[in-house]
């Protein structure tokens, strides 16, 4: 038993150096993983480092005042540039689109016309062309006779039930 009792006592001892060996390999891999991250942090060290300097040369570099005033002058070329592009635009369109407007205009009161059946000819010719009628002012209005503002009234129904006459016609159609 003896023999026995050794062996045990040897199995106990070795499975402890095993797990002591799992906890060191355990600590290197800690301490190579803190080794890596020292590295890296060191890497973006120097990488800040290099760009502090370049920042450090371009802001030498750059004038500031010398810049605003150019991006001052650039802005009022542009405007001035906008203004002269705008212009000359709306000459070239005032040129060119006022006949072609014209004539597409008239076309499409002839082709409204065409569809509702009306003449141009024949149906405006009652219009006054250039005649200015004259506006009674309302002390005149006042003045005038019971009958003649009767007349008046009667007119302005005659021609009333004429329009809605034509305008149902023009409906049923």
């Amino acid at each position: 038993m003896g023999a026995a009792k050794v062996m045990a006592k040897d199995l106990v001892r070795t499975r402890k150096h095993v797990e002591k060996m799992y906890r060191m390999k355990t600590q290197l891999q800690a301490v190579s993983l803190r080794i890596q991250t020292i590295k890296s942090q060191a890497a973006m060290m120097d990488a800040m480092r290099g760009v502090t300097r370049a920042m450090v040369r371009m802001n030498n570099t750059i004038n500031l005042p010398a810049l605003q005033q150019i991006m001052v002058e650039f802005q009022k070329q542009s405007e001035i540039m906008d203004i002269k592009e705008e212009t000359i635009g709306d000459t070239m369109d005032d040129m060119f689109d006022e006949e072609e407007e014209e004539a597409e205009t008239s076309e499409i009161v002839n082709q409204v016309l065409d569809e509702i059946g009306i003449s141009l000819g024949s149906e405006l010719v009652d219009t006054p062309a250039g005649e200015r009628v004259q506006v009674k002012s309302a002390t005149q209005k006042r003045t005038a006779t019971p009958a003649a503002a009767t007349a008046t009234a009667t007119a302005e129904a005659d021609a009333d039930q004429e329009l809605q006459a034509r305008l149902d016609n023009l409906r049923k159609d």
